[in-house]
């Protein structure tokens, strides 16, 4: 690639990036709070609607029940209809759904409401990134996917504050925790005009690029698509045959052991929190966000460490050890020792997250990738499911959730060690042709 054609890719990248990841934080932050916010409310339904730990465990996990269920048929009709409607979409349904949830009444209500936000929310994570293959060549597009995972961070230093404001709410007969679901799921809503307006479907719709610029982004991604055709060693790639490749079970495993520690922190902590007594509403919001912010600070050390020392697989397997350590040392009783561990726990396994997705993503083959990233993401999800149904029957019938901790601390370990099974064909194949290229000079 020439001088100009590179300045012209690096202008026309640049530009992409500045249009739409600002719009795709805004919606991920709403997306993740429209998710989690029922960790904020457990002891609120319980006294409001005799909503028990058992039944909050098993609601807040049929999200993923149904976020599974739904997952790769959401990504297969963004394909059909585009990403700009289809996304839209999904934002609309979950933010109606979400605002729906103040009015349940009883367990079946919750866990029906749970399992349709589920449904509605399936497709919007692996249709973002698939949008980014679709836009940004290799080299940017690992930078704009961290950009954006970084974005669950932030939603969880914000969503403790600001659902532990808006649960302060009072007026027209409804509860605090009733508002907070009618406002954030609103806001949801509202951002669909957004979504609509600046999104586009394809570079040759991207008004904001210059014909030329719009050429040099084409060319680039085309090409690399070539090159993985070439990894592949046949011009044509089986999507049932990847689909039965062991690399993508051991990326589904790693995925799930991954989001297993990330829901069980994110759907529990709120109720630690509260154990060390006398905190307010926003208090325990605020002490929420405490790991989440260090957490944020880890995930951009360890991209620097891995771009800096290039072994994705061995950085990836730190994080899961830390998460597991900070996991074990939770166990201890005390709620202050296991709020101070379980900040340390989340500096592993957020960065763990981050870490994780550049490994299938360079193993991929791009016409198959959307579905192969969706399946990946709904059996990871289903993690989701597992961690806080599990905790909740551990709370409701043992008082303790110490031996899901233990649980959840040897699967990381597990996951550590299986993290040096995983392998990418493209970067292998193309360190491979590099250096058959200095050679040949």
């Amino acid at each position: 690639m020439n001088t100009a054609s590179a300045d012209l890719l690096e202008s026309a990248s640049s530009k992409v990036k500045r249009h739409v990841l600002p719009l795709f934080l805004i919606m991920f932050i709403a997306n993740y709070i429209d998710r989690v916010n029922v960790g904020f409310v457990n002891a609120h339904m319980q006294a409001d609607l005799g909503i028990g730990a058992a039944a909050y465990g098993l609601g807040s996990g049929l999200f993923f029940v149904g976020y599974a269920l739904f997952e790769v048929p959401s990504n297969v009709l963004m394909q059909k209809y585009g990403a700009r409607a289809w996304l839209t979409r999904i934002m609309g349904t979950w933010g109606i759904v979400a605002a729906a949830m103040a009015f349940v009444w009883n367990d079946t209500s919750f866990y029906v409401l749970r399992f349709l936000l589920g449904i509605a929310e399936a497709g919007f994570f692996p249709g973002v990134v698939y949008y980014f293959t679709q836009w940004l060549p290799q080299k940017e597009r690992g930078k704009a996917v961290a950009i954006f995972l970084g974005g669950s961070a932030f939603a969880s230093v914000l969503s403790g504050p600001i659902t532990g404001s808006l649960l302060s709410i009072r007026g027209f007969g409804l509860h605090g925790w009733q508002w907070m679901f009618l406002i954030e799921g609103g806001f949801s809503v509202l951002l669909c005009g957004a979504s609509w307006m600046l999104l586009k479907s394809r570079i040759g719709d991207a008004h904001w690029l210059s014909a030329s610029e719009q050429r040099a982004l084409q060319q680039a991604i085309t090409t690399e698509q070539a090159e993985r055709e070439a990894a592949s060693g046949s011009a044509h790639v089986s999507a049932i045959k990847l689909l039965k490749d062991p690399q993508i079970v051991l990326f589904c495993f790693l995925y799930f052991a991954i989001q297993l520690t990330i829901y069980a922190a994110t759907f529990w902590l709120p109720t630690i929190i509260r154990k060390m007594g006398g905190l307010t509403d926003f208090q325990v919001g605020l002490f929420n966000a405490v790991p989440w912010m260090i957490a944020m600070v880890a995930m951009y050390c360890f991209a620097l460490l891995s771009a800096r020392w290039r072994f994705q697989q061995a950085w990836l397997a730190v994080a899961l050890v830390i998460a597991a350590c900070g996991l074990f040392a939770s166990t201890t009783g005390n709620a202050v020792l296991s709020f101070v561990a379980i900040c340390f726990s989340a500096i592993g396994f957020k960065a763990a997250a981050s870490l994780f997705w550049p490994i299938p993503q360079g193993y991929l083959d791009a016409r198959v990738a959307a579905g192969v990233i969706a399946l990946i993401n709904s059996v990871g999800n289903l993690g989701g499911f597992f961690a806080p149904a599990t905790f909740g029957y551990l709370q409701q019938h043992t008082g303790s959730v110490s031996g899901g901790l233990y649980g959840l601390g040897v699967a990381s370990l597990v996951a550590a060690a299986a993290a040096f099974l995983t392998r990418n064909r493209r970067s292998d194949h193309l360190q491979g042709g590099h250096a058959v290229h200095r050679g040949a000079h």
